[in-house]
């Protein structure tokens, strides 16, 4: 259950979702790849077919945004377990983000080491992917000199942070050292992922709350502690310098609404602007978060229920252009459960095994279609990494990675549905709507759902490869 078929065999549902729309169709699929999407009777007559009925069929999902953490912290998480829980959630590419890994991917050797983690670390120096992965380089205060190399060596991109990132090895870059690094950054035509929050206006907002003794269990100590200015301000200084430098500009995990008109703006002005936002955003609220439940601690937080609603609005507008999971996990004693202080707990959310459904359960109810998840959260992030050629999109040509989707199913997630390292989430419980039933990679089966067992759910050699273009 792991290696591409190469003979020619077809899959067929009643909603197949296209470019072009959600219809009953059959994907005919030969070498890995997607050969024709046609009418069922249309199909020859000596293809064995795989019928799926009721069940959508949506391309294989991207996301953008994973900390996979392997190699130096693969007690967080790693390839093997990532991708596992990736295949689990209909994920059939994953890019890696270049933070939390020892060494932090900020030169081409580092990038080495975590491709030979990749493709040599499981067993008997075996592939370790379940799925596909590509790799973003980082931007730090003192390797400009490296954004072209790793440019070259295939990564898809840069990520910076313009506040400390909780990992001393990658560090914040201000502007200066931005602007020092943007000029290879423009010429590598690749796109700079952003952190946008600015230090200044959250150290001013903890040194307040700290001088009246503020409580660090109250989740309202911890929004306060990281103001919407902060998201703003730093978004501003962005454009300015899309707007000097010309640069592919990507804003990552937006968490405020108030950022809206600025980035539809400068949008309207024809500037390079994406900008991606997360499940936990969408789904959860600051007014639901208990004291302590330091599960939900992210950064930037997560806020108000109508700011998530107009989130929403911003994703029906097109302002907002893809949703990935920021999935950051960490041991369980990092989350301080028992203090539950969020001052004090690691910022993360892990979420690749149940991102689809609970994106798919607010989406349904504000009346979005499988078409709105298809382009959300496997064609814009495709494009985002440079792989709309491959991935994101049930076409002819492409890979035939795609999910198995049943959009009608209700369930709540367990412990058993995770399969991270570390099966801990503040999903668990929480009502969700559609379930992923099976993930196919190249025309193969990774995961099914109903196997009678966790080890029969999973494809038992791994088949992921690393997607690169190379940069001349």
């Amino acid at each position: 259950m792991a290696q591409a078929f190469s003979k020619r065999r077809a899959f067929v549902s009643q909603r197949v979702v296209t470019p072009e729309g959600t219809r009953r169709a059959a994907l005919l699929v030969e070498g890995g790849v997607i050969h024709a999407i046609c009418a069922p009777e249309e199909l020859p007559a000596d293809v064995p077919v795989t019928d799926f009925g009721s069940c959508a069929i949506l391309p294989g999902l991207v996301d953008t945004h994973v900390h996979i953490n392997e190699p130096g912290r693969t007690e967080w998480e790693g390839f093997a377990t990532a991708t596992r829980a990736a295949a689990a959630g209909g994920y059939t590419l994953l890019v890696d983000m270049p933070l939390n890994c020892l060494p932090e991917t900020t030169t081409v050797a580092a990038l080495e080491a975590k491709r030979a983690a990749a493709s040599s670390g499981g067993p008997n120096g075996a592939n370790q992917c379940l799925i596909d992965w590509a790799a973003w380089g980082g931007a730090v205060a003192d390797n400009q000199e490296h954004i072209l190399p790793l440019a070259r060596a295939g990564v898809r991109g840069f990520k910076c942070f313009l506040i400390y990132p909780g990992c001393d090895g990658f560090t914040m870059i201000d502007r200066e050292q931005l602007e020092r690094a943007l000029p290879a950054i423009a010429e590598s035509r690749l796109p700079l992922l952003v952190h946008a929050e600015l230090a200044a206006p959250i150290e001013a907002a903890t040194a307040a709350l700290n001088a009246r003794n503020a409580d660090w269990r109250s989740y309202a100590t911890y929004l306060a502690s990281r103001p919407d200015e902060a998201e703003v301000e730093a978004i501003r200084m962005m454009i300015a310098l899309c707007r000097q430098h010309r640069f592919k500009l990507h804003i990552v995990h937006l968490s405020t609404a108030r950022a809206l008109p600025d980035i539809r703006a400068a949008r309207a002005d024809g500037l390079p602007i994406t900008v991606e936002t997360c499940p936990h955003y969408l789904h959860f609220a600051a007014e639901d978060i208990p004291d302590g439940a330091t599960l939900l601690k992210c950064a930037p937080p997560i806020r108000t229920r109508e700011n998530g609603e107009q989130l929403w609005e911003a994703l029906r507008e097109g302002v907002i252009d893809l949703v990935v999971t920021d999935h950051s996990p960490c041991p369980p004693e990092m989350k301080r459960l028992e203090e539950g202080r969020f001052d004090q707990a690691w910022g993360g959310i892990a979420s690749l095994s149940v991102a689809l459904s609970a994106v798919w359960a607010g989406a349904s109810m504000r009346g979005f279609t499988l078409d709105d998840i298809s382009r959300w959260m496997a064609a814009a992030p495709a494009a985002l990494a440079g792989f709309s050629h491959r991935a994101g999109a049930l076409a002819p040509g492409h890979d035939a990675s795609f999910v198995v989707f049943d959009p009608d199913a209700s369930f709540k997630p367990a412990v058993n549905d995770l399969h991270t390292r570390h099966a801990i989430s503040p999903y668990i419980g929480e009502s969700l709507k559609g379930r992923v039933e099976a993930t196919y990679l190249r025309g193969a089966p990774v995961y099914r759902r109903e196997a009678e067992n966790i080890s029969a759910k999973f494809a038992s050699r791994p088949a992921g490869e690393e997607m690169r273009s190379e940069v001349s």
